[in-house]
């Protein structure tokens, strides 16, 4: 704002009427496209933060430029009309519940101690016309309490320091509304360098604050919501990696002998490295010299899964080391998960593989099979009855029976390792495809670099686990 300024300094000259015009028609389109993102954000979900956040923005946007175009409008109607043009109608004014931000001025004589207003600025303060201006003593009797001392202050600087005035505050009108003014005004001297008036423009910002402060508490919420998914995501992979066992291959179980297995195990995230799932896998040597292998996949991502995920292969490596045969494992796993505090659904495979024979005994709840690789093709096995864990009270699981030959090689595997979508079921079909590549292998460790390069860069919208097992030739 301009320094003090004088009551004999001449008036600025008044844009051009063309330019106030094109200024209109550019705020207008620019409006209308605003708008039209509005739009489309209202259709996102209300509980997003992000989305809410994204409808805030958009509406702090609008206000303004409504605000900006009525104040186009203003100075449009003020513009002198040229030779044989009609007088341009002063802009219909908003009413009290309009996002656009109203301007009117005053002007206060300290000579005479007369008050001159706007109309807008009778609409503002909602007061009659005939009841006459308000003097700048009786100005400070319509704000709130709290905020007379505020305008006290700014016009005591203005009119005894020549400061200008820039500065916001509440009145409560005379129908009991609560509007926020924005006030800019200096002091008018006289050729002697004396106060001899004060002006002021006020604009009713009301809606403008209500949408920042909207825009400024979606942000808060949203940064928050971050925070959370963020501190979630870090505890569930604390989690998952305190669980998960910590080799990845090679491992050769049972220790020793001729026809121990070669492992080897990888774990692949969701195309979201956000979504941190309840897909698992181990391998374990049993007392009896058999060994333990087993994938499964618990329903839900986050610290819920991943808590779950730890509950259940808990008790899968406990009931092994007991003991428990697959099919009776799956039967105390399904009660297990049945009566959690936090019921889900899961799936899950668990094998015995016996060392001596090399027969493998293993039993399913709404898992994949398991694809066995002999000679260069592979096949699934036919699986054994088992619903789904947590599915139905008190449900029993069959056990199957494969006898293995040297050589062989079995793929244990979570439904998430190919599956782009719920309803792709390639998943098995793409592996098998594998087998004239898995037989060149020389390992397990590389017949997992394998899987990992066909499936490691696919768009998954869970995660997965792939545990490979190469029978000792």
């Amino acid at each position: 704002m301009p320094s003090h300024l004088f009551a004999d300094r001449p008036a600025p000259q008044p844009p051009e009427r063309g330019s106030v015009d094109a200024l209109i028609s550019q705020t207008r389109r620019l409006r209308g496209d605003v708008d039209a993102v509005r739009r489309d954000t209202v259709a996102g979900d209300d509980e997003d933060p992000q989305g809410r956040w994204q409808r805030a923005l958009c509406e702090l946007a609008v206000h303004q430029l409504d605000d900006l175009g009525a104040h186009l409008g203003q100075l449009k109607a003020g513009l002198p009309a040229r030779t044989g043009e009609a007088p341009a109608g002063r802009p219909p004014a908003a009413s009290g519940t309009s996002l656009l931000c109203r301007a009117g001025s005053a002007e206060w004589d300290l000579l005479t101690d007369e008050a001159h207003w706007s109309d807008e600025l009778y609409e503002i303060f909602g007061r009659a016309p005939e009841s006459g201006p308000l003097t700048l003593d009786e100005l400070p009797s319509m704000l709130l309490p709290e905020d007379q001392g505020l305008l006290a202050s700014m016009v005591t600087d203005c009119l005894v320091d020549g400061k200008p005035i820039d500065g916001e505050f509440r009145i409560v009108r005379t129908d009991d509304v609560v509007r926020t003014l924005h006030m800019l005004g200096e002091p008018v001297l006289d050729s002697d360098g004396c106060t001899a008036s004060m002006w002021a423009v006020l604009r009713d910002v009301s809606e403008l604050r209500r949408s920042q402060r909207a825009v400024s508490e979606t942000r808060d919420s949203l940064r928050h919501q971050q925070h959370i998914a963020r501190t979630e995501r870090r505890l569930a992979v604390e989690l998952q990696e305190s669980v998960l066992p910590p080799w990845r291959g090679p491992l050769r179980l049972p220790h020793g002998g001729p026809a121990a297995l070669d492992l080897a195990a990888h774990y692949l995230p969701s195309s979201s490295s956000a979504m941190i799932g309840g897909d698992w896998y181990d391998a374990l040597e049993l007392p009896d010299g058999q060994t333990l292998l087993t994938v499964g996949d618990l329903t839900g991502h986050g610290v819920a899964a991943t808590s779950g995920m730890a509950m259940l292969l808990g008790a899968v490596r406990g009931m092994a080391m007991a003991g428990i045969a697959p099919g009776d494992l799956m039967g105390h796993l399904n009660h297990l998960l049945e009566t959690s505090t936090q019921p889900a659904l899961g799936s899950a495979m668990c094998c015995r593989y016996d060392p001596v024979t090399r027969l493998l005994t293993w039993a399913q709840a709404g898992h994949p099979a398991p694809l066995l690789f002999r000679d260069g093709t592979g096949r699934a096995l036919t699986p054994p009855e088992g619903v789904l864990l947590g599915a139905t009270s008190g449900a029993a699981y069959e056990q199957a029976e494969v006898q293995l030959r040297a050589g062989d090689l079995l793929v244990l595997h979570t439904d998430g390792i190919s599956r782009r979508t719920p309803t792709d079921d390639a998943g098995p079909s793409r592996l098998l495809d594998l087998a004239p590549r898995f037989a060149e292998a020389r390992s397990a460790q590389e017949c997992v670099r394998l899987a990992v390069e066909e499936f490691g860069e696919a768009e998954r919208e869970n995660d997965a686990c792939v545990l490979i097992a190469r029978i000792a030739a």
